[in-house]
């Protein structure tokens, strides 16, 4: 077992190391920045002498396209402004069901499955219940009481 004092020499090792790291970056930064002021004022002398500087062509942006969330994407967590079309469409589904239902005091997972028209095995139901329970976890439902899932926020 390593002693208390050979730990902290191992520590202070590793700080010193760190340090002269940061200097060296420090240095190497230094010496890009005062690049750039020469240059800045290479141009200025330049522009003041009547040159012509001929802006330089860029290209066009490429867009890029949006994906749509497919099925097993990562469930975002909820926060304002964002809406259900950030969602996969499996829990777009089952927020669409919940926003069908207002003023209950909840859905049970097996009446959810239902609603979305699955059959009412165990695995299905299961995986509604994931689902919502997940949707509970990243704030999108609420679940006030034990297997009763209700929007936390209202629809967008």
């Amino acid at each position: 077992m390593p002693s208390v004092m050979g730990l902290l020499e191992e520590r202070e090792r590793a700080a010193r190391q760190r340090v002269e790291d940061l200097q060296a970056e420090l240095r190497e930064a230094e010496a890009v920045l005062e690049r750039r002021v020469v240059a800045l004022a290479e141009l200025a002398e330049a522009l003041a002498a009547g040159a012509v500087v001929e802006e330089p062509v860029r290209p066009e942006p490429v867009p890029t396209p949006v994906k749509e969330p497919v099925a097993g994407s990562v469930v975002p967590h909820w926060c304002e402004g964002v809406t259900a079309g950030v969602l996969a469409p499996e829990y777009r589904r089952l927020l669409a069901v919940l926003e069908g239902e207002p003023g209950r005091e909840g859905v049970r997972a097996k009446d959810l499955a239902v609603r979305l028209g699955l059959e009412l095995v165990p695995a299905k139901v299961e995986g509604v219940r994931v689902r919502a329970k997940r949707l509970v976890a990243r704030g999108w439902l609420a679940e006030e009481r034990p297997g009763l899932f209700t929007l936390r926020h209202p629809a967008r």
